[in-house]
């Protein structure tokens, strides 16, 4: 379990990533809730990975 804790933010950033990498192939790059939710799952995942990293310790 502290090790899907650990590598929670950076999950969520690959998420982030992989959906903003969908939007492009499929060209739906004017979807503004689409790109706004990859853009806050990004920052979320940055910051729980910055903030877990520094309260998890093994």
């Amino acid at each position: 379990m502290k090790s899907l804790l650990k590598n929670l933010g950076l999950i969520l950033i690959i998420v982030g990533a992989v959906i903003l990498i969908a939007c492009f192939a499929t060209d739906n790059v004017n979807n503004n809730t689409i790109l706004g939710s990859a853009l806050a799952l990004t920052i979320v995942g940055l910051i729980s990975h910055i903030v877990l990293n520094k309260h998890i310790t093994d």
